[in-house]
């Protein structure tokens, strides 16, 4: 990761527009793009189009190192298809996308977005149904799902961001506590007591998110845990259940109990208290490894990860936590070509290796993210994090997979949610608010000045 990045805070659903998940950790930059011409095959391209295909494919992406990641994968493609250029652009897709499918003028053959924008301009991307077709069965669910629009599949799902915890293992040790004890989150508040009567009232020892918009994303990590998330595949809110009630009753208790450090993800003043060691627990998603790689430097080498503890005993321990896909415009001039660079990318080991696994950019290659296609997962693509002590994170992650639910849905107000939702969880932790007060203010801000005027 650049130096540029290391400031930034991920996802573009924070408060700051600026901000974004992938400025951040430069999980996904998003390159190449477009298809469109195989639609007459009804399928996937074939190896016969190696020598037949010819054009020029313009993709956009963000800049950053991952545009120079993506950037290096044009040699193995064009080993395969030698007469098709990838022009590769480097724009501000957030800013740019929206309204260049808008006008349909310039628009490119292919681009990197961030799952949860892709429901908002779903009808202007290409239905490549029958493209994918070949490689669905062995795409994980979850990424399957959030690419999937009215029964057609719109989007190339390219990154997973499982969930998992991450711990202080020194701390943990020196207090008493076995990680394999804390199997649920009823678990993880005992152990934070056991830490914080060990090393005193100073010590808050779990991570309590202070950002609206990151708080929003991290409480549907939990709800996607739990097999729900803010909206059905119908588009009815499913804000005030259960599921939803469990999550802001554990956040509460975690500020009620005074164990949280409540600070914006990897801020001056969050990795200060890391760095303090007042911090012994990190739910987040993988892509949180980038602070013990890199912006950690006390306590580099002390962390751990593990598999996220259930909401109850025996439960699921997998989620998921943002993540990013390709699109392919409908008005693309080659989208056919974009595809198969996009085939390529996502669903070749020439690809994917090329991606994730060691190259100049990352020498140790992409750890902040996993493959979303099953077959990629099947080896290990990066090396052992000398953040976590060498742990063999790839291991730990992949565990997870095959048990992240399925059943996710991103509504197309998603981001205009973080007004009322993730504002309301904020003013909850400020003491304003309780847990039912969120769900229902929320429910209601959303229906009324949402969906009803959607």
């Amino acid at each position: 990761m650049s130096t540029s990045e290391k400031t930034f805070l991920p996802n573009a659903l924070t408060t700051n527009p600026s901000i974004s998940r992938r400025t951040f950790i430069s999980t996904a930059t998003g390159t190449l793009v477009a298809a469109a011409g195989l639609a007459a095959c009804g399928g996937s391209a074939s190896s016969n189009d190696l020598n037949s295909t010819s054009g020029t494919i313009t993709i956009w992406d963000r800049s950053g190192d991952l545009f120079q990641v993506f950037d290096a994968t044009k040699e193995s493609f064009n080993k395969k298809y030698p007469n098709i250029k990838v022009k590769h652009v480097a724009v501000d897709v957030d800013a740019k996308l929206p309204s260049t499918l808008a006008t349909g003028v310039n628009v490119p053959d292919g681009a990197f977005y961030e799952d949860n924008n892709l429901p908002v301009l779903a009808a202007k991307y290409y239905d490549i149904t029958d493209w994918i077709k070949p490689y669905t069965k062995d795409i994980v669910p979850f990424k399957l799902r959030v690419n999937t629009y009215n029964g057609r599949i719109v989007g190339i799902p390219w990154d997973l961001d499982p969930g998992l915890l991450y711990y202080r293992e020194d701390m943990l040790q020196q207090a008493g506590v076995d990680p394999q004890s804390i199997e649920t989150y009823d678990d993880l508040l005992t152990a934070a007591h056991n830490i914080q009567d060990k090393f005193g009232p100073k010590v808050k020892p779990i991570h309590l998110e202070q950002d609206p918009g990151l708080t929003q994303l991290w409480v549907e990590m939990f709800a996607n845990q739990q097999g729900v998330s803010m909206v059905n595949e119908q588009g009815k809110l499913q804000l005030n259940s259960q599921p939803y009630l469990n999550i802001m009753n554990f956040l509460k208790r975690i500020r009620d109990e005074n164990l949280g450090t409540r600070a914006v993800y990897y801020s001056p003043g969050d990795i200060a208290a890391i760095e303090a060691d007042q911090v012994a627990f990190y739910p987040w998603a993988i892509w949180a490894v980038y602070g013990p790689e890199l912006l950690f430097k006390k306590s580099k080498g002390k962390w751990r990860a593990m598999p996220l503890p259930a909401w109850t005993k025996g439960g699921t321990r997998a989620a998921v936590m943002g993540g990013s896909s390709f699109i392919i415009p409908k008005k693309a001039k080659n989208p056919h070509l974009a595809w198969l660079y996009y085939e390529h990318l996502v669903f070749s080991p020439e690809g994917y290796r090329a991606v994730y696994g060691p190259n100049k950019i990352y020498p140790g290659g992409l750890n902040t993210s996993m493959p979303s296609y099953l077959p990629a997962l099947k080896e290990p693509l990066f090396k052992n994090p000398a953040g976590l002590g060498d742990q063999d994170l790839w291991q730990v992650a992949t565990g997870t997979v095959n048990n992240i639910p399925g059943n996710f849905t991103y509504a197309t107000w998603y981001n205009q949610a973080v007004t009322y939702f993730g504002t309301n969880v904020q003013r909850m932790l400020d003491g304003q608010m309780t847990p039912q007060q969120v769900l229902d203010k929320s429910t209601s801000d959303i229906q009324t000045k949402l969906i009803a005027r959607s």
